[in-house]
């Protein structure tokens, strides 16, 4: 719950007045542009590794796809959505901007989420269930924090209601 809690704060300290689906981003084939995974990559390859790297990053992914396709709050927005490509590029998106060696492969934040209508709390409870992913994982508490610190500012371009 702390985690949670911090994670609130950040995100009210980023947040902006509140534009389709998850599902739908999930099924974005677009070529990428600049800096489309949201965010410059760490520095170093340290938050990377504490994710235990490509199958760390694998397994986390595998369970929070589980976890977003279940929560009653957000299951809804995956309805429709291909979970393959949703999986991949998360997956992606989180070795890049950890440090490590993938390409994000996928559109910016802001074209993805495009006309979804998502809200602060769809974008909350994603960031809950992602926690509990990490955490199932093993993944440290501090370098959580580091990719949410990533993560939380994408609140501008991804919630638009």
């Amino acid at each position: 719950m702390k985690r949670i809690l911090m994670f609130t704060a950040l995100l009210a300290a980023v947040s902006v007045p509140p534009t389709v689906s998850m599902a739908q981003s999930a099924m974005d084939t677009g070529m990428p542009s600049s800096n489309t995974a949201g965010a410059a990559p760490m520095a170093g390859d340290d938050v990377y590794k504490a994710f235990h790297e490509e199958a760390g990053i694998q397994r986390i992914m595998d369970d929070f796809i589980v976890r977003v396709t279940t929560d009653p709050r957000i299951k809804d927005r995956f309805a429709n959505a291909n979970l393959v490509r949703l999986k991949l590029l998360l997956v992606q998106q989180v070795s890049y901007l950890t440090g490590g060696p993938d390409t994000y492969s996928g559109r910016d934040m802001k074209t993805a989420h495009a006309g979804m209508n998502l809200q602060s709390g769809d974008f909350n409870a994603l960031a809950e269930d992602l926690q509990l992913s990490m955490d199932k994982e093993g993944v440290a508490f501090r370098a959580q924090n580091k990719l949410l610190a990533k993560l939380a500012p994408m609140e501008h371009q991804i919630v638009t209601k």
